[in-house]
């Protein structure tokens, strides 16, 4: 849609809303900041042990990762949520962290509203890490 008005003087002036403002960011841009938001405490507590771990989001997981589940993804009715991609080599032989991948589209179709999308990303993320850190969820939570 053009942000010009058209020949009878109607149609959009600019956006609808600054660019300031949470209503301008698009689901993605919001999904991004509920993970950096969930992934902070975590973060706090295992700096160290996270300097070789990336977390990324995906919009939606790979089909052959549907179709047969492989080792670190967290499922949910047989939909992957996350996925845990260990270290490796690249295809030019570099080597490559760890990196946890979140699949926002499963994520936001599971939770019921905003403060449920967080849970729902903040679990994730701890079973996730947990994982990584071959530790009890709860050790991360701190509970352990």
């Amino acid at each position: 849609m053009s942000t010009t008005r058209d020949r009878h003087g109607r149609g959009l002036r600019g956006s609808l809303y600054p660019s300031t403002l949470p209503a301008a960011s698009t689901r993605a841009e919001r999904f991004d900041a509920l993970v950096l938001a969930a992934l902070e405490p975590i973060e706090a507590r295992w700096r160290t042990e996270l300097t070789d771990l990336d977390i990324a989001v995906d919009d939606v997981p790979e089909v052959r990762d549907v179709e047969r589940p492989q080792d670190g993804v967290l499922a949910d009715g047989g939909v992957p949520l996350a996925r845990l991609v260990p270290a490796g080599v690249d295809r030019r032989g570099q080597p490559t962290k760890a990196r946890i991948v979140l699949f926002r589209r499963p994520l936001e179709a599971r939770a019921r509203d905003g403060g449920d999308l967080a849970d729902l990303v903040h679990h994730v993320l701890v079973e996730q890490v947990a994982t990584y850190l071959n530790l009890d969820p709860g050790v991360i939570e701190g509970d352990g």
